[in-house]
């Protein structure tokens, strides 16, 4: 096995949930809610490479020409979010921050970050990697950089206040474009 293959992708991967956590981070959650969504974070990218590599090419042919687009919707809608709600919070000059991270709101993270990991894990088998063992080191390196990312995003929420709960959803809103464009790009 190729560990040093094995981690550039799994780093590679993590790349967008460890600035997803940061700006989705920056509502100040507590430790519980930084774990939590690391959790999904790492759990998804397993699951998805996990699936990617059993399926195959199969799915990854039909997902290539949706995932950009399902990764942008999804993004868009909770930067947007996050958006409206840092403005909502910063007329009412009152922080409202929800002491709980609702499941659906993971479950939207979890999945619009993990599209990619989908498609790497197709190419496993082709890499001669190990299936379970791939799909789990992805995981575990996708949790780790989404906790740290989640722990900054914090510390930076914390001090900035709202203002840069806008820059978050800005963040989010631009990855998702991104991931249009570099679709695009690549064809």
């Amino acid at each position: 096995m190729n560990i040093a293959l094995l981690l550039i992708i799994a780093l590679s991967v993590a790349m967008d949930v460890t600035a997803v956590a940061a700006s989705f981070a920056l509502k100040r959650f507590s430790f519980r809610d930084i774990a939590k969504l690391a959790l999904t974070f790492g759990s998804f990218q397993f699951a998805m490479a996990l699936a990617g590599a059993l399926g195959g090419n199969a799915a990854n042919r039909y997902l290539e020409h949706w995932d950009h687009w399902i990764a942008f919707a999804l993004l868009a809608w909770v930067g947007g979010k996050m958006i409206h709600e840092a403005l909502e919070d910063h007329c009412d000059e009152v922080e409202k921050v929800d002491p709980n991270l609702p499941l659906h709101t993971l479950f939207v993270l979890g999945v619009a970050t993990s599209i990619d990991a989908l498609a790497v894990g197709a190419t496993l088998p082709t890499l001669e990697l190990p299936l379970a063992t791939s799909a789990a080191v992805i995981g575990v390196v996708s949790f780790g950089m989404s906790f740290v990312g989640a722990w900054a995003g914090r510390a930076i929420g914390e001090k900035f206040g709202s203002r840069v709960e806008i820059l978050g959803g800005i963040v989010l809103i631009a990855i998702g474009v991104w991931s249009v464009a570099e679709h695009f790009i690549g064809d």
